[in-house]
């Protein structure tokens, strides 16, 4: 098939576009480097730099008539979204309806879309959350994310193109920005492998499921193979981790003398998130196979390899 991916320049989009491209498929990567970097887009990919609002992206989809949109390219920094929710509404829904606009006249199928676990369901009522608990979100960010999700309901219903939405718990692994405010597992490792000192916010009891970015981008090859007209998924390890387990077990395996040194806490912060995969097992075929310690030794070589490079 003939895929776009937006995104596909950055940490969880390029490893899609991998995975794509080795189960045979012909990518496209659309990507305007704010995040994104170059050395990231595989060599076998056809790269076009825009922003995901730019006119151009109707020229775009007119001239190469994709079959799929995988959609990743959004605003992530949750407190950004809060600062500033024009701007996020901006990115991730005008710039959504922007491609699906020009989708619909050139023949897109279907959608794959990069939503988000935690961010749409808020403190569980239940544990794990599954996709009919209750969607809660707390930012404008989870917010955006919702909202694109009716959108591709309306899409579906109107013109026919099919969807699936993917809902990520956090994602951690080779790549990942360990400068931004998102990815704690790339700035403990950062922080860590450089000899400065990691900072625990709060009391570092809050907890996350952490879920591999190479299962990410096999659920977004099942996806693809999906025979349904449209469905929602949770992409996670039905599993919670605390900051404070994740500290450790990355100090175990960088520098066991790092002390555990905690800050004030993040005003407004979610306590807790973790997403059950049931329903992606059972339609998708699909299931997390890389344990967190295994994930963690991989991101963890990743940088050191990085870092040596950067040395030479």
């Amino acid at each position: 098939m003939k895929i776009l991916v937006t995104g596909g320049a950055g940490f969880i989009g390029s490893h899609v576009a991998e995975a794509f491209l080795e189960a045979g498929h012909e990518v496209h990567v659309l990507d305007n480097f704010e995040t994104g970097r170059e050395e990231n887009v595989p060599d076998a990919a056809a790269l076009h730099r825009l922003d995901v609002r730019d006119e151009e992206v109707s020229d775009l989809f007119a001239r190469e008539r994709f079959e799929v949109l995988c959609h990743h390219a959004a605003q992530m920094d949750v407190r950004k979204s809060v600062e500033d929710p024009r701007y996020d509404a901006d990115v991730n829904v005008a710039g959504f309806l922007n491609l699906m606009e020009a989708g619909k006249k050139n023949g897109l199928e279907r959608v794959l879309f990069a939503s988000t676990g935690g961010a749409i369901y808020g403190e569980p009522e239940y544990a794990p959350q599954d996709e009919d608990h209750p969607l809660r979100p707390l930012s404008p960010y989870g917010i955006t994310k919702l909202t694109t999700e009716k959108y591709l309901y309306f899409y579906r219903q109107q013109y026919g193109i099919g969807y699936v939405s993917l809902r990520y718990a956090n994602i951690y692994g080779p790549r990942q920005n360990p400068h931004g405010e998102a990815g704690v597992v790339a700035i403990f490792a950062r922080s860590m492998l450089e000899g400065e000192q990691p900072v625990i916010f709060g009391d570092g009891e809050q907890t996350r499921d952490y879920v591999f970015v190479g299962d990410v981008a096999r659920a977004n090859v099942a996806a693809l193979r999906y025979d349904g007209s449209s469905g929602i998924f949770n992409v996670g390890t039905a599993r919670e981790t605390s900051v404070n387990e994740l500290f450790r077990l990355l100090r175990d395996q960088i520098d066991p003398d790092v002390p555990e040194e905690h800050g004030d806490a993040k005003p407004g912060e979610q306590q807790r998130s973790i997403l059950g995969y049931d329903r992606a097992e059972r339609e998708l075929g699909w299931a997390p196979e890389v344990e967190l310690k295994e994930g963690f030794e991989r991101t963890v070589d990743w940088f050191r390899k990085r870092y040596a490079e950067a040395a030479v």
